[in-house]
């Protein structure tokens, strides 16, 4: 019986898979069953850090909402300022109440002098 040689496409698959680890030390980017584990831990490490990427901006929105408004005495806390606006029906979302903090300020006391009367 003949010999049977494995074909390009195994081999290509493998430099695929390679080319997305090229870039870790060792043996995570040479020996390919450690490229394979390296690859699955490294787009699961990514799904997680999609998830907490949105959790890291809320928090940030958040304190520059309430530093701003601590620092100016507009407002007591962010709670009640939150609470506020959706009792006026003013949603405006922590963003750009974030946004507006920062870059114009004076549209934010505007807005939490509405809520205040």
């Amino acid at each position: 019986m003949t010999r049977i040689k494995r074909g390009y496409i195994a081999r290509r698959r493998r430099t695929k898979i390679r080319l997305f680890a090229s870039s870790f030390r060792g043996a995570r980017s040479r020996l390919t069953r450690n490229v394979n584990q390296q690859k699955i831990r490294a787009l699961v490490s990514a799904h997680q850090e999609r998830g907490k990427k949105k959790r890291y901006f809320r928090r940030l929105w958040i304190t520059r909402i309430n530093a701003l408004i601590r620092d100016n005495k507009v407002y007591y806390s962010y709670s009640r300022l939150m609470h506020n606006l959706y009792k006026k029906q003013l949603l405006l979302n922590r963003k750009i109440l974030a946004q507006l903090a920062i870059l114009n300020r004076n549209c934010l006391y505007m807005i939490s002098y509405e809520i205040f009367k």
